[in-house]
């Protein structure tokens, strides 16, 4: 089945423009500038640029674009080549310049930037938590407040450890006093209802085809080269992360997401406790196939749940016709809620903002 809107743009120019733009629009500038040399460097006779010449479509829903800006951003971040920071922070601003340079950058570091092509970028924003958390306490007025939660496509586990982070979420605070991630992003609208009585987060797991160690140096640094140079509070966000990380590894598996969404309802659990599903931004990667099983299992083990066994599902994904990111919740439990999809908020790609709908 054929992608709908932006997020079924085919037409490398095209794509490639909306990209840069949609950087731009996010305070990136600077990035926008590398993302617009990639036009040059297609044309260009070396096994990066042939490859994205010979992309087969859907270059926005694969994040062509977005994968090789990880690997130039790595050449600096690694002490390969420091040619780029002067772009990234906004020294060098000329579009001709820029191109020269990053084709010449491919040039010499074909053989390094190739491999970044073969996989989708791992953003795993610890500012999109925000949103999940406000979808948590807006469920915990509905549903039981103590929560056990799975998380799919959890990269590096930065989400999977929400829990331990400190939240403001307009005059709203959640999460310990003493965290050094301190998530407070521009709030839109009336902020949720404070966490009420016996609001509890018991368990968060996650899982990913691929799962990142934080706690590895080399494996941190891949993940931070995913970050857009020119937004040094993301950049912050990841360091804090690696921080928790190193104190208590997040719980992660290394799983199908449709696999493990099926373990995960198969266990027991726990009277009382609300068990929800949580992703944030990878939905779009999933296969037909694995959306259909997940949305299926979550389906079923809703028939199955009750008011004092909840199935909830907490989702911030983009919609594919506007590329406007989205917070939906569904919830059920047997009794007042029956699955209905809620439209509770919009964010920033990054969190840098959330405008609240949730009554």
């Amino acid at each position: 089945m054929r992608e709908k809107g932006i997020m079924g743009l085919e037409e490398f120019e095209t794509a490639l423009a909306w990209q840069a733009r949609h950087a731009e629009e996010n305070g990136a500038p600077c990035t926008a500038r590398v993302i617009r040399a990639l036009a040059r460097v297609r044309e260009t006779d070396t096994a990066t640029g042939r490859r994205i010449a010979g992309w087969q479509g859907l270059t926005l829903k694969d994040a062509m674009p977005l994968r090789i800006a990880g690997g130039l951003h790595h050449l600096v971040l690694s002490g390969e080549d420091d040619r780029l920071a002067r772009v990234y922070s906004g020294q060098i601003t000329d579009d001709g310049q820029v191109e020269r340079l990053v084709c010449e950058l491919v040039e010499t570091f074909d053989h390094l930037l190739l491999p970044w092509l073969d996989t989708p970028p791992q953003t795993n924003e610890a500012g999109r938590s925000a949103s999940i958390m406000a979808g948590l306490l807006w469920l915990a007025q509905r549903s039981a407040p103590r929560f056990e939660l799975f998380e799919i496509g959890a990269s590096a586990g930065v989400n999977t450890m929400l829990d331990r982070y400190r939240y403001r979420l307009g005059d709203t605070e959640a999460g310990p006093e003493s965290s050094p991630m301190r998530i407070e992003p521009e709030w839109r609208g009336d902020p949720p209802l404070a966490p009420p009585a016996g609001f509890a987060i018991s368990s968060v797991r996650g899982c990913d085809v691929a799962p990142i160690d934080l706690t590895d140096p080399e494996s941190a640094l891949r993940l931070k080269a995913y970050v857009w140079p020119d937004a040094p509070a993301r950049m912050a966000r990841i360091d804090a992360a690696i921080a928790l990380a190193e104190e208590h590894k997040p719980d992660l598996v290394r799983q199908s997401a449709d696999a493990f969404v099926a373990e995960m309802l198969a266990r027991p659990q726990q009277q009382g406790t609300t068990r929800a599903l949580f992703h944030s931004i990878v939905w779009q990667y999933l296969p037909g196939s694995a959306q259909e099983a997940i949305k299926a299992a979550m389906e079923q083990a809703g028939q199955r749940a009750t008011r004092d066994r909840p199935i909830a599902w907490v989702a911030l994904e983009t919609d594919p016709e506007t590329f406007r990111h989205e917070l939906k919740v569904r919830c059920w439990d047997g009794a007042d809620q029956n699955g209905e999809t809620h439209l509770i908020g919009r964010a920033h790609p990054h969190g840098a903002w959330v405008e609240w709908l949730g009554a």
